[in-house]
């Protein structure tokens, strides 16, 4: 029979044994369906995106695809697995699909370093440049994807998703400004661009002669990063991908001892 089991220890336990402090987790334990489980693989071999919906009392189980149901694609396009109620009902949302992307245009040395970090997340890295020599394997030994493409191409083989961060660091507007302008039309869940504040503000009005709204550059996240004080590329790449992270989890990126609610996301 289908139940839901609660293990954990006080943090008095936990101390006797070393730990630093104590927890619980809960375990959903059921007999799996093989012809559910076989719909399941074939959705993650494939690379959708699904949620299963389990009702915590009842048992039964929902699997919607995105683009199915509007609150089931909130819950994909958060990409966390956990626990909510959802018509009066306790359900656990497991949100299955291929991981975030990290879509760098500019073949710099920040560029591998924000793939390296984004790589360590699990994250599926490309960088593109039109310059075939700065786009090489020799340089970009942890992007996943190198494109050698105009931004037009570059974006036309990408197709940023909601589960896609868009990073330009060309410093060059020729290629920054028809990368910015396209990425503005996806939907991409972070966009940002480096430049000084000078350089962002000339690139503002450069978008718009360009025909993007007023709206859609409050998108740009510009200067790209969280002030850390970041200076080495390697410095640049924590500070940018800090940034991608609390925008992704709907956090202001702060400091925690200045955070109200969870200091961590809750784990599912």
């Amino acid at each position: 029979e289908p139940r839901l089991l609660t293990y954990g220890i006080s943090d008095d336990l936990a101390l006797s044994v070393g730990l630093p402090c104590g927890g619980e987790i809960d375990v959903w334990v059921d007999e799996p369906d093989p012809g559910f489980l076989e719909r399941l693989s074939d959705i993650v071999r494939e690379e959708r995106r699904a949620v299963v919906l389990t009702d915590l009392e009842s048992a039964t189980q929902r699997l919607v695809l995105e683009g199915e149901d509007p609150h089931a694609d909130e819950l994909i396009r958060a990409g966390h697995s956990r626990v909510l109620e959802l018509e009066g009902r306790r359900v656990f949302a497991d949100v299955f699909g291929p991981p975030p992307r990290l879509f760098v245009y500019g073949a710099v040395d920040t560029a591998d370093a924000l793939c390296a970090a984004a790589k360590s997340l699990g994250w599926h890295t490309i960088v593109a440049d039109a310059r075939a020599k700065f786009a090489t394997r020799e340089r970009m030994p942890n992007a996943d994807h190198l494109i050698v493409a105009w931004p037009d191409e570059a974006l036309a083989q990408v197709q940023p998703d909601h589960a896609t961060a868009v990073v330009v660091l060309t410093h060059d507007d020729k290629f920054d400004v028809p990368l910015l302008v396209g990425t503005l039309t996806t939907d991409a869940f972070y966009v940002g661009a480096l430049g000084s504040r000078r350089n962002q503000e000339r690139r503002r009005e450069l978008l718009v002669d360009a025909g993007v709204d007023e709206s859609a550059l409050d998108r740009i996240s510009g200067p790209a990063g969280l002030d850390v004080g970041a200076h080495t590329p390697a410095e640049t790449a924590v500070s940018i991908l800090a940034e991608v992270m609390a925008v992704r989890a709907g956090r202001d990126g702060g400091p925690l001892k200045q955070a109200s609610g969870r200091i961590h996301a809750e784990i599912t």
